[in-house]
């Protein structure tokens, strides 16, 4: 039951406590401990003093005033209310404290300038005569404890906590030199001594009366270890831009793989998940965009090898840290693959002992937004408007009684029984949405054993996941177990291996571009006709007259069949040898190797691919990628002020693809399936293709660092590529940083205010080489012509070599800085960045008598800019509870600045009607191109509209050149579907063991264009529509942008313009989890170690102007496509329990 008035009282009192130790933390400023040389100067200071009949703290309080002396002291200790009286002429401070103090048994230590008041040892036993405290019923009598603690340099740390173990009320606080007092009922417990940005440390009693106490400071963002190429530095040591989520991070929300685990974690990485299908569809963007033909994902590096197989392979529960490398000087290192940034992640390993661990979860999923489309009453009623509506926009054919067949009231009598009754009442309304989509349960499981001794860890990690999706008959499941081994064979030997085995079977709901696939089929299939028939035949959407070909969505999920199979196998064996003191060289050999196996079938009663004649395919993909390295890595302290760590070594790259493919189509039975293709009479031409490369590679990497304060780091690899021009196959890729830790400097140094401070700034070069494998080669392929009247196939040139091709290079700019408050209480990141890419490869036209279109150059260029702001905050912390707070905002402009001597616009893909989206300088990657839709013609237009071949009633489009003529000169840029800004706001509370997460996610200023406009709202008569389209244009309702319902059949208009561009900006309550530990007292009762529950609620609410299930979405694959909308798998809700046991 809920107390407001104890709520409120308690919260105040931890406020208080909290506040008065930010002030003392504050305010007060480190004091070393006086030399014996000092405290004997204050001590022989001449005082006079006369005073009768006083209280003690009143003759101590006349003494500081007449000297540089403070006094610390227990009142209850010395009975500050019993009167003394002293009589001093010309005597030095410790003859006076001797003639006072002697006789009251009490005696003094100076720390400082401050002197420290105790009891004498011999008379500690009779303290409970003199303590005003209240009696206990143990026989052991009460002591008072007098103590110092101080910080990690020894230096005294004023507003440090002391509390009494068990208890909330037997505690103190330090004051400016470190010292307390505490009463405690007897000497047997156990003192919790905390202070903020310190760790908080346990010290038994053990009947002392004298304890000093050190702590040291939690400052783990600056003592982190973190992953860089080829190494690891701290966090304090770093000078470029890295980002980094822990194991514990990644574990407070369910992920089902690496890249949603990364989602609003790091700024400046923007994580969209496209798809509500399982497993999603997720693109990573780190700083933007850096190419137009080469990709523009990250690379990423697990345990130091490339991962070439798929990120989703693994599994999120073994990773132990993700770092991602955003600046050039943290990329360089990685030269060609890193102009994208590099995500490098850190997998769990052995530990010494033994340890048992088992994660699980099951989550519920429920659609989390429906569509609201036209039930069977109002479809009906748009198709009786729409056929009235036939005569004024084709008067000729309505007149010549072209359209009588198609009359509704006909139609429907022709089909009382099967879909209408007598009176031509609809006999089914499905909701379709509702029938294909489901309650779907999830679960997984992990588990991991670890142990070893001092010579040798292992571990072993397993996990099963089984990821059903919203959609009926969709589902991810996989296998997955990793097997890692480290073993300190000799002092200067140390060798390991890590094993990665993984098996996913995934059934996906189609979600091509077009087609009747099943998120289309959930808005378009007509509501009319049945799931099936009493014969048990599925109701199809053309058994209603004049409807486009379609099967309703639960035939399409339980007839489909479209499967992906995936096996990837890892292994990485490594060996450290020591040559010297400070001088290692490790060899790191990596394998990723991965068989996809794509298999797809059809029964005869859907017409997806083939009209129903059953069909099947089969498509294989084989990928194997080899890595090896061998670097030296040198570490050496110069002297007391200078330190070097250098990192030099070569590596060699190897990648092969093979895929091949095989279709069959008129299958004699459904029985089938895609498992014998050589019963089909109707086989499909077999394809297959291979491409390989090669890399060679040499890199270097030196850091500097002078009295942890001036830090240098000068970074450059040599890269060659056989994908690149004979002329181009090497470049170098150089990079330089250096970073100043203000915090380390004396006017800072010993600040209680600032705990770290640090201004950074890079400069460097980084490459793209993920490009065709023979782009820069002349290809083959075949073609036809005529000798002697007879046509002849051969093999052409298919495309011109270009020996001069070669590397996007991308440089970039970086100012960063880091300040941390109140012993990292608070800490802000800031970077600003400019990255321009240069040579960008675009396809360039040649002269026509050469024969060809077109040859790749390197002609293009476009630049990112941004700003990232990273704040974390600790807002309480004491010891039942904490409240800490993650915000991260990004900001990015990007801008195309060259493509080609001409700078012609480009239209990428896709091309949806006609060209979406384009590229053009001065302008961002992923603008959206079309018309200006100003609303529609009205009545009192009709002599305006008829100069454009419309009439009252159409829809209306801007003029842009006013030629009378509405075409591709009429087109603007309408929106961008990359985001202005986008970032985090997630707290955090634990109280004792209840731990509350609340993640919320946003984003603005990007636009997504809704291309399912074009067929669910532009037209109607051939599907179900949304149910916007009731607002179209009638006589009575002419403010309107929805066109007058008509026929399809007749002269409807659709194109890309901007009525479809919709505002994508949105605020997710992204992650919600209550979870509890259970006490270790507990825990250990039961034989455990930890013991936790946890429920959560993921994607819990969505706020945004954006129609359609999700704001963040991208239909289409590729590169600049993001915010591009056609028929969605739609996103969950999802509500999961989970429990976390180690042994």
């Amino acid at each position: 039951m809920n107390n407001p008035i104890l709520s409120k009282f308690i919260g105040w009192n931890v406020m208080r406590l909290m506040l008065f130790q930010l002030l003392l933390a504050t305010i007060f400023s480190n004091v070393s401990l006086a030399t014996d040389g000092n405290a004997q100067d204050v001590l022989n200071q001449k005082i006079t003093l006369q005073i009768a009949n006083k209280n003690i703290s009143d003759v101590l309080s006349r003494i500081e005033k007449l000297t540089d002396v403070k006094f610390s002291y227990s009142p209850d200790l010395i009975q500050s209310n019993r009167k003394v009286s002293v009589s001093a002429e010309n005597e030095t401070l410790a003859q006076v404290l001797s003639s006072l103090l002697g006789p009251l048994q009490l005696k003094y230590e100076m720390v400082g300038n401050r002197l420290i008041l105790t009891r004498n040892a011999s008379t500690q036993k009779k303290l409970s005569s003199l303590v005003d405290a209240p009696p206990v019923e143990s026989a052991a009598p009460p002591i008072t404890i007098w103590g110092r603690v101080f910080d990690e340099s020894n230096k005294p740390l004023p507003g440090a906590t002391i509390l009494l173990k068990g208890t909330t009320s037997t505690g103190t606080v330090t004051d400016a030199e470190g010292v307390f007092t505490l009463n405690v009922p007897d000497g047997n417990g156990t003192l919790v001594v905390s202070s903020i940005g310190y760790t908080a440390k346990e010290v038994s009693i053990n009947n002392q009366t004298t304890i000093d106490i050190s702590l040291v400071p939690d400052v783990k963002s600056l003592n982190e270890v973190v992953v860089v190429g080829y190494g690891t530095q701290k966090r304090s040591d770093l000078t470029g831009s890295v980002g980094s989520v822990k194991s514990t991070e990644l574990l407070e929300r369910p992920a089902i793989n690496v890249e949603q685990s990364l989602q609003g974690r790091i700024a400046g990485v923007n994580v969209s998940v496209n798809s509500g299908r399982p497993g999603g569809n997720t693109n990573i963007r780190i700083r933007g965009y850096s190419s137009i033909n080469a990709t523009n994902n990250p690379l990423y590096v697990v345990d130091g090898i490339i991962w070439a197989a798929g990120i989703d392979a693994l599994n999120p529960a073994d990773i132990e840290s993700i770092d991602v490398l955003k600046d050039a000087s943290a990329t360089a290192i990685y030269g060609t693959r890193g102009a994208n940034g590099v995500i490098l992640v850190t997998t769990k390993r052995g530990r010494k002992g033994g340890a048992v661990s088992y994660d699980t979860y099951v989550s519920a999923s429920r659609i989390a937004r429906k569509r609201d489309v036209l039930n069977a009453k109002e479809f009906l009623a748009l198709e009786d408007l729409a056929y009235q509506n036939v005569a004024k926009y084709d008067p000729a054919g309505w007149a010549s009684g072209k359209y009588a067949d198609k009359d509704p009231k006909i139609k429907r009598t022709a089909l009382i029984g099967k879909l209408f009754d007598a009176n031509l009442n609809p006999l089914y309304d499905v909701d379709w949405q509702d029938e294909t989509t489901r309650t779907a349960i999830s679960q997984n499981h992990n588990l991991g054993f670890t142990g070893g001794s001092d010579q040798t860890t292992y571990g072993l990690f397993l996990n099963y996941n089984d990821n059903q999706g919203i959609i009926k008959n969709t589902y991810l499941k996989r296998y997955s177990g990793r097997l890692v081994i480290d073993n300190q064979v000799k002092k200067w030997l140390k060798v390991g291996a890590t094993l990665n085995y993984s098996y996913s079977e995934e059934r996906r709901a189609d979600e091509g571009v077009g087609g009747n696939n099943i998120p289309r089929m959930l808005i378009e299939m007509i509501p009319i006709v049945p799931i099936r028939y009493p014969d048990g035949t599925y109701g199809k959407r053309q058994d209603y007259p004049d409807m486009e070909s379609g099967d309703n969505p639960v035939a399409l999920a339980n007839e489909d069949n479209r499967m992906y199979k995936k096996q990837v196998f890892g292994a990485n064996t490594y060996a450290n040898i020591t040559l010297m003191p400070g001088l290692d060289f490790r060899t790191t050999f990596g394998a990723n190797i991965a068989s996809q196996y794509n298999p797809f079938s059809e029964t005869n009663q859907v017409q997806l691919t083939r009209p129903f004649r059953g069909y099947a395919e089969i498509w294989s993909y084989d990928t194997k990628f080899l890595q090896w390295q061998n670097y030296l890595t040198y570490n050496k302290q110069i002297d007391a002020s200078n330190s070097i760590n250098v990192v030099a070594g070569a590596e060699l790259q190897k990648y092969t693809y093979l895929q091949w493919f095989s279709g069959v189509e008129s299958l004699p039975d459904n029985y089938y399936q895609y498992y014998n293709l050589g019963v089909s009479a109707n086989p499909l031409p077999p394809t297959s293709s291979y491409n390989a490369y090669q890399m060679a590679s040499y890199f270097a990497r030196g850091n500097y660092n002078y009295k942890d304060k001036i830090l240098v780091t000068a970074t450059g690899r040599y890269d060659g590529s056989s994908r690149f021009g004979a002329n181009n196959k090497y470049a170098f890729f150089p990079s330089a940083a250096v970073a100043w830790r203000l915090s380390q400097e004396d006017f800072l140094k010993n600040s209680h205010l600032i705990s770290d401070l640090k201004v950074r700034a890079s400069y460097g070069l980084t490459g793209n080489s993920e490009i065709n494998s023979y782009q820069s080669l002349a290809t083959l392929s075949t073609n036809t012509t005529v000798f002697g009247g007879q046509r002849a196939s051969g093999t052409i040139i298919g495309t011109l070599a270009n020996p001069n091709l070669r590397w996007e290079k991308t440089a970039q700019y970086d100012l960063g800085a880091s300040v941390g408050f109140l012993k990292g209480r608070i800490n802000l990141e800031a970077d600003l960045y400019l990255k321009k890419t240069h040579d960008l490869l675009l396809s360039a036209p040649v002269p026509l008598s050469s024969g060809y279109a077109s040859i790749y150059k390197n002609i293009g260029s476009m630049e990112n800019r941004g700003l990232e702001l990273s704040l974390n905050t600790i807002n309480i912390d004491n010891k039942d509870l904490t409240w800490s707070t993650n915000f991260n905002i990004s900001f990015l402009k990007n801008k195309v600045t060259a493509l080609g001597d001409a700078n012609d616009d480009i239209f990428p893909d896709p091309q949806f009607l006609n060209n979406t989206n384009i590229l053009r300088v001065g302008e961002s990657v992923g603008s959206f191109y079309g018309l200006v839709r100003t609303g529609t013609w009205g009545s009192a237009e009709a002599d305006q509209a008829a100069k454009y071949g419309k009439k009252p009633g159409d829809l209306k489009f801007l003029d842009l050149n006013n030629d009378g003529q509405i075409n591709d000169q009429d087109r603007i840029i309408t929106g961008k579907g990359i985001p202005t800004g986008y970032g985090t706001f997630s707290n955090t509370l634990r109280y004792k063991g209840l731990d509350l997460t609340v993640d919320l996610q946003f984003s603005y200023g990007n636009d997504i264009l809704n291309l399912t406009h074009h067929s669910a709202l532009d037209r109607t008569g051939q599907a179900n529509s949304y149910a916007e389209v009731l607002n179209g244009w009638t006589p009575t309702n002419q403010n309107t942008f929805i066109a007058e319902a008509r026929p399809s059949y007749v002269y409807y208009d659709t194109k890309i313009d901007s009525y479809k561009v919709e505002d994508g900006s949105f605020l997710r309550g992204r992650n919600l989890v209550l979870g509890y530990t259970f006490p270790t007292d507990f825990v250990q009762r039961i034989k455990l170690s930890r013991l936790r529950v946890y429920a959560s609620a993921q994607n819990f609410f969505v706020l945004t102007k954006y129609t359609g299930y999700d704001p963040e979405v991208s239909t289409y694959g590729n590169a600049f496509a993001q915010g591009i909308q056609f028929f969605d798998y739609p996103k969950a809700h999802v509500f999961t329990a989970g429990l976390n046991v180690s042994f």
